[in-house]
């Protein structure tokens, strides 16, 4: 079970350079602010919309197919899985419906209402001829309503109940946490982490002005991703070990099993903990003191034509959004 090439979760993509690739950070950093953002408070067809955009644009970026096919097909089905979890779960609606239509359908009439006699008024009390007629009660049914296929219980078979609300909820939170994760991973498959940290570092220069340190957080930005693959490295290599000693997980029980789990987990800690301190005394030793003294230009950023393209892309899909409307 090799992690780093079966799922490379973090992980930047060399070979083969896609047209993905050789966009300019900061506009695949506009695209990744869009796909997160405008679900936000969104419908469910621009939900939607945004999984089926995400699976066409790697499609179409020709990212090798081995890269892409287990994350998707597993993200896929986590979010099928917590869609359907949700949509099973109470809506949160806790009100007794009743049908639009009675149980027996009955014919109503108009009963007019029982005959008055008005009074005479007292200085007219001798216009005894004018008598009170009143109209004669008419049974006319009422028009038949015309029928409906609405239904707000979709599906009820003893404790499982589906509701339109429920399952709208299934499917907003599904799309959303497959947009979110994959649109981060794709974003970190196909741009550098130098790339990264230099555009962040260039967006956030104005905030030198109130002397917030933008170098140091872009250089702890670059060290937190080039130590992801480390990480997955340190749970290979733990997993290995487990498969090669062959351990009966059956004879342990649930306590034995329980203490194993905590006993790799403090390893994996210890020895995180010591790959992090060789990088920092690999740092030292090449007299790397301060960030702000000891810069390093990483990568030349440059916006062509292909990313003029994008942004404007970029503002009409932001565009579109706004005048869908913000609540759905």
């Amino acid at each position: 079970m090799d992690l780093l090439r079966s799922l490379p979760i973090g992980s930047y993509l060399e070979q083969p350079r896609t047209w993905l690739h050789r966009l300019d950070p900061r506009v695949k950093l506009a695209w990744l602010m869009m796909f997160l953002l405008t679900p936000m408070l969104a419908d469910l067809p621009w939900r939607i919309a945004m999984v089926l955009g995400l699976i066409l644009l790697t499609l179409f970026a020709g990212i090798p197919f081995r890269v892409w096919r287990k994350q998707m097909v597993w993200l896929l089905l986590l979010g099928v899985l917590v869609g359907g979890i949700t949509a099973l779960m109470p809506d949160g609606l806790a009100i007794s419906y009743q049908p639009r239509l009675p149980a027996r359908e009955l014919t109503f009439t108009q009963q007019s209402a029982p005959p008055t006699f008005k009074k005479q008024p007292w200085y007219r009390p001798l216009l005894f001829w004018q008598s009170n007629q009143t109209p004669h009660p008419t049974s006319e049914p009422l028009p038949p309503s015309p029928p409906t296929v609405y239904r707000y219980v979709l599906f009820h078979k003893g404790p499982v109940r589906i509701t339109r609300r429920s399952l709208e909820l299934g499917l907003r939170f599904g799309t959303w946490l497959f947009t979110l994760i994959y649109s981060t991973n794709l974003y970190l498959l196909t741009t550098a982490p130098e790339e990264i940290t230099v555009a962040i570092d260039r967006l956030l220069q104005p905030l030198k002005r109130w002397r917030i340190p933008i170098t140091e957080v872009t250089l702890t930005l670059t060290l937190s991703l080039r130590f992801i693959p480390l990480v997955l490295e340190e749970i290979q290599n733990l997993i290995r070990a487990i498969r090669t000693r062959a351990i009966n997980w059956k004879k342990l029980g649930v306590r034995g099993a329980i203490q194993l789990w905590l006993l790799l987990a403090d390893r994996l800690i210890e020895n995180l903990f010591l790959r992090a301190e060789q990088v920092a005394s690999a740092m030292m030793v090449r007299g790397f003191t301060s960030p702000n003294h000891h810069q390093v230009k990483w990568h030349q950023l440059h916006i062509h034509a292909l990313d003029r393209f994008a942004l404007v892309l970029v503002v009409l899909l932001c565009g579109v959004r706004i005048w869908v409307g913000t609540f759905p």
